[in-house]
């Protein structure tokens, strides 16, 4: 038996079915795509990013179902609503149910959030699974999340539509969800305030599980150092801040990877 090639569609076409607006989406989450597999943040093909479309409150674009991130491109990513219906599909793959019910969820009740991003990470999930969750006084990456963490109990494979209700109750106006005994998601105004939040998320679970695993006594900031930390940090998002970083990432992308945007 022989693998089937995946084959990008036409970029020139997609482009100019979707519009210009939808297109420069389709490029930025595509490239968190990518940035993603970089990082090694995939779980094969069972995760998911998504984007609001600009204007339209009820569609946003999720991977075709069945790629790895590795293969997500911007003129392959599928446009679906707020039910799951999917509007439309270059690749005519559609896309995972357990995935739209997630990002379905808080799309539908969050039109401040433009991006939500959600990894199976071994760090993510190990975090997810301890009963204190974030320890956000162990390190600078963790405390800029304090007090800005909100958990969400694991209910089994997210193929039950009554659990939307739950996620929305549980998000309630974080931008920052753990999912016990499953993984990391944040949202964000912009698809780099979203990565953004996703890669110092990832950064203090490694460094949580590797403080843990060294078997000494953790150091533990005074309260109000590590409250001034994630206030310096959230007084920054959304700003030039925040963009630079996401530049920078793109930047690092682009160097290395030339078929994303395709």
């Amino acid at each position: 038996m022989t693998t089937q090639a995946i084959v990008f569609p036409d970029a020139r076409e997609v482009r100019a079915a979707v519009g210009e607006a939808e297109w420069a989406v389709r490029e930025e989450l595509a490239a968190a795509y990518r940035l993603a597999a970089r990082f090694g943040w995939t779980d094969h093909i069972f995760t998911h990013f998504s984007a609001r479309i600009p204007g339209i409150h009820d569609y946003f674009l999720i991977n075709s179902y069945g790629l790895t991130f590795h293969e997500v491109s911007a003129s392959n990513l599928v446009r679906i609503d707020i039910e799951g219906n999917v509007l439309y599909d270059p690749l005519g793959r559609g896309h995972n149910l357990a995935g739209y019910v997630i990002h379905g969820a808080i799309h539908s009740a969050r039109p401040d959030l433009t991006c939500i991003l959600h990894t199976h990470t071994t760090p993510g999930v190990a975090v997810s699974a301890q009963e204190h969750g974030l320890l956000t006084y162990l390190s600078q990456q963790a405390a800029r999340f304090h007090g800005h963490v909100a958990y969400h109990d694991y209910e089994g494979f997210a193929f039950n539509r009554e659990e939307q209700a739950r996620l929305i109750r549980d998000i309630g106006e974080h931008r920052i969800l753990i999912l016990r005994n499953h993984g990391l998601l944040t949202a964000g105004g912009s698809i780099g305030e979203a990565f953004h939040h996703l890669y110092f998320l990832e950064r203090a679970c490694g460094i949580q599980i590797a403080a843990q695993a060294g078997g000494g006594a953790l150091r533990r900031p005074a309260e109000a150092v590590v409250a001034e930390a994630a206030t310096v940090y959230w007084r920054g998002v959304g700003g030039t801040y925040t963009e630079r970083t996401w530049q920078a990432f793109r930047r690092e992308l682009e160097r290395n990877d030339s078929t994303f945007n395709l």
